[in-house]
């Protein structure tokens, strides 16, 4: 009969086709190794011999998302917690192991030997159906953004090929009107003999508002330019097509954000966060996807150090006192918190007179919004912990009279 080790440290090396699981004992050595397929049932199997070894088994992770995400599923349907070993303290601890190859199974002995010899990495929680619906959501909304950025791009690039006057005219980002305008009018000369009239009248049909602005704008920027460039002719004929997909693109916007929204406002608390001034349903549930489970946070600390808005000392000898910014961090959570704060002091408000105080104190903007970020963090994590909207005036304080 197989004695049962008392515990087993499991590293895994994920990917997307397969993972390496390695199992280590309480003295580092390997007790087992192998390729597992990233497939229900080769993952079953490869569970249920682990679980045979030790009597309590501690799981390590570098890779977090989709690839590994059936993995997480089984093992957090079987009862096991999953810690995060991010990938960046698993290169270090690399170099202070023997031998310099790279490989999987190398890779998942260093997860498991590294969780073994630390306790302070976060467990891994698979999130609820909401948070992951968001996440694809808001992953998707971040794609179809970077797709419309180059398509911008290169309409810029293309239309100063045949007009730099009418390419500068307009704000073709942020104006659907000069987007019209383009797939039906490219060049000078065409804008030329349209007329102010007729193109005015083609814009309106078009449902484009203030038709006759947008008109005598082109014609300004055709007027100022008469000779024909090379490459003009193909120029026109790829233009209408990438304002058509921009276009597009914006009406997809439009329902993934509606999508987005719906979604974000079944959550029990999100009319407490989206009471924060700067915060809407699109940040709203970045921040949900972000930050996780919020119950995690004991405080606002531990929320604005995982927004990397907490600053970490940076002493040696007799030089103390030193503070740098963190490397550690969630991006995604601190982009939330950055372009909340950012947004907040454009209105009047509790926001902006805190910010203008920073900037009379001699901080850059960046550092004055910095700043912001993390006195709102103490402001949210309140409202959550007492799950009630932000209001300008503080809460009225209850007391217990006790008689004497």
């Amino acid at each position: 009969m197989t004695t049962q080790m008392p515990c087993l440290w499991v590293g895994i090396d994920a990917s997307k086709a397969h993972h390496w699981w390695v199992a280590i004992d309480n003295t580092g050595t390997t007790v087992w190794s192998r390729k597992v397929s990233n497939d229900e049932a080769v993952i079953l199997a490869g569970l249920s011999e682990v679980l045979a070894l030790a009597g309590e088994v501690r799981w390590a992770v570098d890779l977090t998302g989709t690839a590994p995400a059936l993995l997480l599923a089984l093992l957090a349907d079987h009862g096991q917690q999953v810690i995060y070993v991010p990938g960046r303290t698993v290169n270090r601890m690399a170099g202070a192991y023997r031998g310099e190859a790279k490989t999987d199974a190398r890779d998942a002995y260093v997860i498991a030997d590294t969780a073994r010899l630390r306790r302070d990495f976060a467990p891994v929680e698979v999130p609820t159906k909401l948070v992951a619906d968001l996440a694809l959501l808001t992953t998707h909304r971040s794609d179809l953004i970077a797709d419309r950025v180059r398509l911008l791009n290169r309409l810029h690039d293309v239309l100063t090929g045949i007009s730099p006057a009418l390419e500068a005219a307009f704000d073709y980002a942020d104006h659907k009107g000069a987007l019209v305008l383009l797939t039906g009018y490219q060049t000078p000369a065409a804008l030329r003999r349209c007329g102010q009239a007729r193109l005015t009248r083609w814009l309106a049909a078009r449902g484009v508002r203030h038709p006759e602005t947008v008109a005598a704008t082109a014609l300004t920027a055709a007027y100022a330019q008469h000779i024909e460039l090379s490459g003009q002719d193909t120029a026109a004929g790829i233009t209408p097509d990438l304002a058509a997909q921009v276009l597009a693109l914006d009406e997809r916007l439009k329902q993934l954000d509606r999508q987005i929204s719906d979604a974000f406002r079944t959550h029990p608390q999100a009319a407490v966060i989206e009471s924060m001034p700067g915060i809407g349903p699109i940040l709203g549930a970045e921040f949900l996807v972000a930050a996780g489970d919020l119950a995690s946070y004991p405080d606002a600390g531990h929320l604005a150090s995982a927004a990397g808005l907490v600053p970490v000392a940076k002493d040696s000898g007799r030089r103390t006192g030193n503070l740098r910014r963190p490397r550690r961090y969630s991006r995604r959570l601190r982009r939330v918190f950055y372009l909340s704060a950012q947004t907040s002091i454009i209105r009047d408000g509790p926001n902006r007179p805190y910010y203008l105080k920073k900037r009379a104190q001699g901080h850059k903007h960046i550092p004055a919004v910095i700043a912001l970020a993390r006195r709102r963090v103490d402001v949210l994590w309140a409202l959550l912990r007492d799950n009630r909207p932000f209001t300008t005036s503080p809460p009225a304080s209850t007391r217990t009279t006790t008689a004497a």
